[in-house]
């Protein structure tokens, strides 16, 4: 039992033990990234990727919110079996208090910070100051990343696919060479940013999102430089 909670935690992005409230925000920010109203109709493949996703997502939700419910009732249960006048058990003062551990969760200011080749998949990001980090050859896929602050960050080989760059600050960025296909950047800000070979899209085909976005003095994927 203990290890499917586990793999549930994990399908959520999270340690094992994190709280109901960090596992309805986990279930609402992966929920926003797979939806299949995110993907474009056509892409039946596609579709049929984010519906099995979606599905994972609501068991891992639906089995730790019980999961949750039910620790009081154990609990007291326990207290139950004891008589009034037997004292709790004794704890080896050796062991640990509890076996989980809280999650860890990236800092708010991440400003200037070395994350070279970091593993940000699928986390929540949004909001964070990240200005001038340096996140080459990071894995950012699927990360949540809302209203970020990525002004002068090197993202030079970084994996963004399928990131939600909602409204996020890329002005002079380096993202030579990132994989941006399926990443959203409405409404950004890549004014002189650098995407020179930044994979985004097959062929003659864009795969990223870019309504409203700022894209002034940018240098193209295939050199050129937005006017």
């Amino acid at each position: 039992m203990t290890q499917d909670l586990d793999r549930y935690y994990r399908i959520l992005g999270l340690e094992p033990g994190a709280s109901i409230e960090e596992v309805n925000q986990a279930y609402k920010d992966l929920v926003f990234i797979w939806h299949p109203d995110r993907i474009p109709g056509e892409n039946r493949r596609l579709q049929e990727k984010a519906e099995e996703k979606l599905k994972s997502i609501n068991e891992a939700r639906d089995s730790l919110r019980a999961a949750h419910r039910e620790r009081p009732k154990s609990a007291s249960r326990e207290s139950q079996g004891r008589s009034p006048s037997q004292p709790p058990p004794r704890r080896d003062p050796r062991a640990t208090s509890s076996p989980y551990r809280p999650p860890r969760r990236p800092s708010r200011d991440m400003s200037h910070a070395d994350l070279r080749g970091v593993n940000f998949r699928e986390k929540d990001l949004s909001g964070r100051n990240m200005e001038g980090a340096i996140l080459v050859d990071a894995n950012l896929s699927d990360a949540f990343m809302h209203r970020v602050n990525l002004t002068r960050a090197d993202l030079s080989g970084a994996n963004l696919f399928r990131a939600n760059l909602l409204e996020a600050d890329l002005s002079y960025a380096i993202l030579r060479n990132a994989n941006l296909i399926g990443a959203d950047l409405s409404g950004a800000d890549l004014s002189g940013a650098d995407l020179r070979g930044a994979k985004v899209g097959t062929g003659k085909r864009l795969l990223v999102k870019l309504t409203g976005t700022k894209l002034t003095d940018a240098i193209l994927p295939d050199g050129s430089v937005y006017q």
